[in-house]
Parts: structure tokens; sequence; C-alpha cells
């Protein structure tokens, strides 16, 4: 690996999880392993060309772990790694603050977020 020197740290950050899909697939691996045709379902303004590029690049920078069943039909699966779920903290803040930025520009995030897993209330 060529050694790379960066301005700042968050470069290195934004290197592995930056871009539109990324922390968006991250986020959804955090509620468990997830095929891909899932995941595209979940996500249905990616193309299955970028959904398939942004797995690799995660896989290959070790976020997440490509599992391969051998079965009739073979059925594939992603789930965080270990390292991955290093950046569950970040995700969470990530969400937080779209959150409050929905709110203060738009008033309510009613109208604004798509009813899903990850955007319900966490009872506490």
């Amino acid at each position: 690996m060529q050694k790379k020197k960066y301005n700042i740290s968050v470069e290195a950050t934004l290197e592995v999880i930056g871009g539109k899909w990324k922390c968006v697939i991250l986020c959804h691996l955090t509620h468990g392993e997830k095929r891909t045709n899932e995941l595209k379902r979940l996500m249905p303004g990616i193309t299955q060309k970028m959904l398939t590029q942004q797995l690799r690049e995660l896989e290959d920078d070790g976020i997440i772990n490509r599992i391969v069943h051998h079965q009739v039909p073979p059925k594939v699966v992603y789930e965080l790694s270990e390292y991955g779920w290093s950046l569950k903290g970040i995700l969470d803040t990530l969400c937080a603050w779209g959150e409050r930025h929905i709110i203060r520009v738009y008033g309510d995030t009613t109208d604004m977020l798509e009813d899903s897993i990850l955007n319900q209330k966490k009872t506490t």
C-alpha cells in the first residue's frame, strides 16, 4: 500500500465513508445483515452498478464482510465487520444532525423523511 499524507485526519475518514451512498449502506447494515436486493430495495435511488461498486469498496476497506452461503441458489449477505461497527457512533451523529437540519430548514421531519426503520424514533 502506497503511503499517503493527509492534510487533516477527516480526509482519511471521508476517503472510506464519503460519497452519497456509503453512509446510507452502513446505516442499513447497523440493523443487521442484508442481501444485495434488500439494500437496493431500501435505497431505490441507487443503481445496481453503484451499489455493487460501493459494497466492493467498503469490503476492500474492511468496513463490511461479504458472506457467501453455498447453497442453491447461492446466497450472499453483507454485514458490518468489527472494524465497521466502530463507525456506529459517527453514523448515529450524522443521522441526528441531519434530522436537526431538516427541522431547521423545513420545520418538521414528517413530510421530509421516508417511513423506514432508520427513521423510527428510539424509545428509552
